[in-house]
């Protein structure tokens, strides 16, 4: 179903705070990042966090020093990557626990938005999602862009052509709104809403293929209302914008999840926002959830925002 939906173009971002660790995924987060403060005209400040368990694992102070150095290193590639985009930085080396001095210096900075690399392979090949980048994700009321390695060198133009809003018709859809439709604004994007109905979920584990026909249209009716309820709201902050909604039913055992990650593959989604709970029950959102599923299975940006 299409809706069109003003080119208002609200400023949501106004600071970036962009953190880096030296490996190739966190440089293509970094120009992610700069990319995306360049069309809203946000001051960057780059972070690089020195472990301070790396610092006591050190015998000698030229170990210490050679650990600095790198950090510092990382930062002048940064910089040097800003200046090829031709927008400005700053940046700063700390020595600590990533997570914290992380969390810590975007409040300090009264940041906007967190821009870090989704990190770490299993043997098996399963992405999951880094220890750094899973503990900002708790720690931070900041919304967090996770950008994952991908199949591309992220030398290209950032492109968000399409971006899904997921919804499960709670309130944490609600706080997703606003940035999926500002950065659809910028980008000039088409934005789809998604709701999967997870037949595992609703009828057992071993019965998601009897469900009764009226039970299946009243899950649907739902999805509806949910779907609705979101493109409504981004059609009255922005009636220009492009609109699809959809409601998909999945009986994967992955749940929800993999519902969302067919909807992106199938769609050619450039961008996925989640909505979460706020830190309070954050840990019982994320791990085991459709955004930790969501986030450690696909290969395109996805921007957590926090409900309060």
């Amino acid at each position: 179903m299409k809706r069109v939906a003003s080119q208002i173009e609200p400023r949501m971002y106004d600071r970036i705070v962009i953190a880096v660790d030296g490996s190739s995924e966190a440089k293509r987060a970094a120009r992610r990042g700069l990319q995306l403060a360049q069309v809203f005209d946000a001051t960057v400040n780059v972070l690089s966090v020195v472990e301070r368990k790396a610092l006591r694992l050190t015998e000698t102070s030229d170990e210490k020093t050679q650990l600095r150095e790198r950090g510092e290193e990382t930062l002048t590639e940064i910089e040097n990557l800003a200046s090829e985009l031709g927008h400005p930085v700053t940046t700063k080396l700390t020595e600590g626990r990533p997570a914290v001095q992380i969390s810590e210096y975007a409040n300090e900075q009264d940041a906007d938005l967190i821009v870090i690399g989704r990190q770490g392979l299993t043997g098996l090949g399963r992405r999951l999602l880094g220890g750094v980048t899973e503990q900002v994700l708790h720690r931070s009321d900041i919304p967090v862009f996770v950008v994952s390695g991908g199949d591309d060198d992220g030398e290209i133009e950032a492109d968000y052509s399409r971006i899904l809003i997921t919804t499960d018709g709670s309130e944490n859809a609600e706080v997703a709104i606003p940035h999926g439709t500002a950065i659809a604004q910028r980008y000039g994007s088409d934005v789809h809403v998604l709701n999967v109905v997870d037949l595992q979920a609703a009828g057992g584990m071993f019965n998601a293929g009897g469900l009764e026909k009226e039970f299946l249209e009243r899950l649907n009716a739902r999805g509806q209302e949910a779907i609705d309820s979101v493109a409504n709201k981004i059609e009255e902050s922005a009636p220009d914008l492009t609109v699809e909604t959809a409601v998909e039913r999945t009986a994967s055992f992955e749940g929800a999840a993999a519902g969302v990650r067919e909807y992106i593959e199938e769609n050619e989604v450039d961008l996925v926002i989640v909505g979460s709970h706020g830190r309070s029950d954050l840990k019982r959102q994320l791990i085991g959830s459709v955004a930790s599923t969501v986030l450690r299975t696909v290969d395109v940006p996805v921007l957590v925002v926090k409900r309060s």
